[in-house]
């Protein structure tokens, strides 16, 4: 992406300041959901998908929880069924 009136196209934010902008936009996504206009959540998801995608690219060996990927959650999920049957 180029530069917008969201900030500097996230390719060229060096990496502290990727970071800065990955935790500012997650702290502001939920109040933007309920509150904002159609415009700011299109502007925001924008913004949001654009500097997620940039921190992707540059790490994509990243570490990762197994509790965060689709057969961790299913664990989990199968975990929980098996101490309610008790």
């Amino acid at each position: 992406m180029t530069e917008h009136d969201g900030g500097p196209s996230a390719r060229k934010l060096e990496e502290g300041r990727l970071l800065k902008e990955l935790e500012a936009i997650h702290r502001t996504r939920h109040e933007t959901l309920l509150h904002g206009s159609d415009d700011a959540l299109v502007t925001h998801t924008k913004r949001m998908n654009e500097l997620e995608h940039e921190y992707v690219r540059r790490h994509p060996q990243r570490a990762q929880t197994a509790s965060r990927t689709r057969s961790g959650a299913r664990a989990r999920t199968e975990g929980d069924h098996k101490d309610q049957s008790m």
